[in-house]
């Protein structure tokens, strides 16, 4: 036996020793995880694990087209379905480039790339001979590719370069790249599917953010589109797929019941069914090339179970025996392999493959650090807790290895985005880079989070920085009563909305936390309701009946605005922002620091020149997640215990 096992073995025997004493003595729990010391990372070695995505296989099924950063900015690369290492297909040192896929018949591919983060994505294709085009020329349009012809003569495309506030779909010829506008967007439609035989598009249109509808538009006839979801009261609806053979649209509705059901319309018999129902919602319905597999996913509690169906069978497709959340299911053309990824909050997303014939499978990637082991990584555990009126808020908890009774750990309360975002299990570099120095996580999933059924989702319409604030204090109050976390350090932290809860958190509840770390978040409702994207268009009215209206609302606005309350702030602010974001503009953060900065408290900004909404380039985010433990360390770890 060599050193380091009797090493290992011994660290084993005193940990499961101890563990026995402390149970014995009742200061463990049954079932909870041993305290252990664990060697503290930067954040640059859990940015160094490559974050992949995609899987369009190649014409003759031998690789995938991925999405990777492992060159430190997201590029394409060609990963050989028998193992090895990938190739790198796109070069850029600057700019995100998205993997869109394959073409039918050679290895042409398409991708999605925009400019420092401005969200204004033009959709390229990349000839065999390493040649770029831009199919969506131009400035200030936005662009998307909505999929494949049935036939594979031409592929779909979504532009809003005829107006800005709205999408036109165009069909793109697969050999020339000439086009032809099919379908002119005049009344703020989304267009959501279309059918493979080219004569129908499904159409989303909400009317506000409870109720919304499906229509069909026939290509051939033109004309008006066709309402399919006629309904009393307030229902979402929601365009998911078209059958194979283009008979039926497969279609989200939550009008049986808390959460949404998969149902299909016979375009017809202009009848529906009941297709897939769950005790959740259902997220996502799609067929693989000949319609042999469906493929769904349910949001069951923060996490997505994937379900494949052998519609020849009438069974479902039996997954390897791997821990985690299977993501981004791909079905080859042929029908004959599948590729899919496996997450979890201790492992970031790896690519398998599956042979759909003798269900022998192999993992082609290994994309967690080295220098990182697996086990030192902390699971998130699913837990509840009252909030001032003793509604149960879901959340995950992350426990540092060390946290113990008797050496207890500071805490954060970490916000999702949105609003209307969810708190998932997954692996999380910024979480477990928190928790690795010390940091205990709470993320929670506050009144108005996605996820948890229609009546939670719509608690926080209009009462937001007051209701959904309340269930983020409220879990402060949840920490303190933990015996392994200090309950005189406790922090917030969030980005975008969260952002917003953080500087709301600071600014209406300036004893709440200790400190606060906002992360390009809302400080001026007023001017971000007024400054909406153009392309955003069609869902201002659902944003507004959720804030409410800036030109009739103003008073109420300004009420939950932090930026006009940050005189109130008195605990340690950071604020992290991109110079390009179109959602949260700079100002935003500018004023907010600018406010702080003249209470004498002490505030840090860091401003990135070169990203948006979220930070894409792997340096950028290594510099935001040091900062937070830089800044947390001086002034949450130190914070004086009484």
């Amino acid at each position: 036996m060599n050193l380091t096992v009797s090493a290992q073995l011994r660290n084993a025997v005193v940990a499961l020793a101890l563990g026995a004493v402390l149970i014995g003595c009742g200061m463990l729990p049954m079932g909870s995880e041993i305290p252990r010391e664990v060697p503290v990372v930067d954040a640059k070695s859990f940015y160094e694990t490559t974050s992949i995505f995609g899987a369009s296989f190649a014409p003759d099924e031998q690789s995938v087209l991925i999405t990777s950063d492992e060159s430190g900015v997201f590029n394409v690369y060609r990963q050989p379905i028998t193992g090895g290492a990938p190739v790198q297909l796109t070069s850029s040192t600057t700019d995100s480039i998205m993997g869109r896929g394959y073409f039918p018949n050679d290895t042409r591919f398409l991708y999605s790339a925009d400019e420092g983060g401005n969200e204004l994505t033009h959709l390229y294709v990349q000839e065999e001979n390493g040649t770029k085009k831009d199919l969506t020329p131009g400035k200030n349009l936005k662009a998307s590719f909505m999929g494949w012809t049935g036939d594979k003569k031409h592929f779909w495309v979504q532009t809003n370069e005829r107006d800005p506030k709205f999408f036109d779909l165009y069909r793109y010829a697969t050999d020339g790249y000439s086009r032809e506008l099919v379908y002119k967007n005049e009344e703020g439609y989304f267009v959501s599917s279309v059918s493979r035989d080219e004569k129908w598009v499904a159409l989303g249109k909400p009317r506000n953010n409870v109720d919304s509808d499906i229509y069909l538009w026939n290509v051939g006839k033109g004309g008006k589109p066709v309402h399919v979801t006629a309904h009393e009261g307030n229902v979402v609806h929601s365009a998911l797929t078209f059958s194979p053979d283009s008979n039926h649209l497969y279609y989200s509705t939550n009008e049986h019941g808390e959460f949404s059901q998969a149902w299909t319309y016979d375009i017809q018999a202009q009848t529906r069914r009941s297709e897939i129902e769950a005790d959740w919602d259902v997220n996502f319905v799609y067929f693989s090339e000949n319609g042999r597999y469906r493929v769904s996913g349910v949001n069951a509690n923060a996490q997505t179970e994937v379900t494949v169906h052998d519609t020849k069978s009438g069974k479902s497709v039996p997954f390897p025996r791997v821990k985690g959340e299977v993501r981004g299911v791909s079905i080859s053309p042929s029908e004959d392999t599948m590729a899919f990824y496996v997450n979890w909050d201790t492992a970031p997303s790896n690519l398998h493959v599956l042979n759909l014939d003798t269900f022998d499978f192999r993992r082609l990637t290994d994309t967690l650090n080295p220098k990182i082991l697996g086990e030192d990584l902390v699971e998130g555990r699913d837990v509840t807790y009252k909030s001032f009126d003793e509604l149960d808020i879901p959340a995950i908890l992350y426990r540092p290895w060390p946290a113990s009774e008797f050496a207890p750990t500071p805490a954060l309360v970490y916000v999702h985005g949105g609003p209307g975002g969810q708190s998932r299990h997954g692996y999380n570099a910024t979480i477990q880079h928190l928790v690795n120095h010390g940091y205990a996580v709470l993320a929670v999933n506050n009144r108005g989070s996605s996820g948890y059924g229609k009546t939670f989702f719509h608690m926080d319409d209009l009462r937001h920085g007051d209701v959904d604030l309340k269930d983020c204090i409220w879990a402060r109050k949840y920490l303190e009563g933990i015996s392994w976390v200090d309950s005189n350090k406790i922090g917030i932290i969030g980005g975008s909305y969260g952002g917003y809860m953080v500087a709301a958190a600071l600014a209406f509840e300036p004893e709440a936390f200790e400190v606060g770390v906002d992360i390009f978040g809302v400080t001026n409702w007023l001017r971000t309701l007024k400054s909406i994207p153009p392309w955003w268009s069609a869902q201002r009215e659902a944003l507004y009946t959720e804030l409410g209206d800036p030109d009739e609302e103003e008073e109420r606005l300004r009420a939950i605005s932090p930026l006009f309350h940050a005189s109130n702030i008195v605990r340690p602010l950071l604020v992290i922002q991109g110079a390009n974001d179109p959602r949260v503009l700079q100002v935003e953060s500018d004023e907010l620091v600018q406010a702080v900065e003249k209470n004498g408290v002490p505030v840090e900004y860091v401003i990135f020149p070169d990203e948006g909404h979220g930070f894409r380039r792997r340096e950028n985010r290594i510099t935001a997640s040091e900062a937070y433990v830089r800044f947390l360390n001086k002034h949450l770890k130190r914070t004086a215990t009484p």
